[in-house]
Formats: structure tokens, sequence, C-alpha cells
């Protein structure tokens, strides 16, 4: 496995690119409690790990699990919602990816421009 990094964006909330079921026990001992899985299953193709795949390691790590695909082109106001809704039900801190780390982020950016508008 390639060395795994997270980008912290706040204090509660870190994102990464793609995940598979090997890193969430990196994601347990890096302190993180809870995971958030941005990619639509097979968006990569066949040999992406499955969000059920995902899960079920993220379980046995002791880690909360929530699977919010959403596509890479645009996010809409009700996944944004949704997300938003995630960092405040999810024990924190949160880790959440997708293939770069990007639409994660652009969802945490839009969050923010929700609770400030």
């Amino acid at each position: 496995m390639t060395a795994l990094t997270a980008q912290a964006l706040s204090a509660d909330l870190s994102v990464a690119p793609q995940l598979d079921p090997a890193a969430m026990a990196w994601a347990a001992h890096a302190g993180f409690k809870s995971v958030i899985n941005n990619r639509p299953d097979f968006e990569g193709g066949l040999d992406q790990p499955t969000s059920a795949a995902i899960e079920t390691a993220a379980n046995a790590a002791g880690l909360r699990y929530a699977h919010l695909p959403v596509s890479p082109m645009m996010q809409t106001p009700p996944e944004i919602a949704q997300f938003a809704q995630l960092l405040v039900d999810l024990p924190k801190p949160v880790l959440a990816f997708c293939r770069s780390g990007t639409r994660s982020s652009n969802l945490y950016r839009a969050t923010l421009r929700l609770a400030s508008g």
C-alpha cells in the first residue's frame, strides 16, 4: 500500500483521495472517528473498491461510515445539505474521500457557504 495522507480542512474534517478497505485501519489509527465516501461505486472501473467493502472494513476498525456518492462535475443543493448534516451527526474528526479529494473539498466549501448564507 502507498503512503496515505489526508489534508485537514478544519479541526473536524480532512479529505483524502481514493481509499481502499485496508486504509480504514490507518484512518482509525490516525485518530479519525468517521469516514464519508463521496465516490459512486465503479466510477473508476471494476477494480475500484465498493462502498460495501469499505464500509465493512470501516466498521471492523471501529469507524462510523457514510456513503454519499456525488458527481465530480456538480454537487446538488440536496447533496450539499446531506454532507452538512453528516458533518453535524457523525463523530469527529471525519475523513471524507473521493477520487482525488477535490469533490469532498468542494462539498465542504459549499457547506460553509450554506451556513453563512
